[in-house]
């Protein structure tokens, strides 16, 4: 069972990673992309301040099952322990860190523009059109 939790967390966690990243790229997932990438940043920065800065749960939960499979010494950064653990590198925690929050940040201000732009753009065309378009 703890197999398949570790599996299940790395495709999970991984794919909202990505997701974080790049979910701004189609019009139709923005508007969930920002979500995501809010709920990351209030994990991070709100949960953060009673459980350290960087805080994630799902981190949290993926470790206490990669401590029941044995694993110990692991990294504060998820980032850090993906890469090391499916790449034969072994990072600079500081590095990744820096990566990590410039990355989140980008993705953040690109999402928040093109969904403001995405919202004033559908405003626009609905005063042109006469009105709304849902009755």
């Amino acid at each position: 069972m703890v197999k398949l939790l570790d599996f299940f967390f790395i495709f999970f966690h991984t794919c909202l990673i990505f997701f974080n990243l790049f979910g701004w790229m189609v019009r139709k997932t923005r508007g969930w992309n920002l979500v995501t990438l809010l709920l990351t940043g209030c994990s991070w920065f709100i949960l953060g301040i009673f459980y350290g800065v960087g805080y994630c749960p799902f981190t949290e939960w993926h470790y206490r099952v990669l401590e029941k499979m044995g694993e110990t010494n692991l990294p504060a950064s998820y980032i850090e322990y993906i890469v090391e653990r499916f790449l034969p590198v072994d990072v600079d925690p500081k590095l990744v860190e820096i990566f990590t929050l410039g990355l989140f940040f980008a993705a953040l201000i690109v999402s928040v523009v093109l969904n403001l732009r995405d919202f004033f753009c559908h405003r626009r065309k609905e005063k042109r059109e006469g009105g709304s378009s849902v009755e």
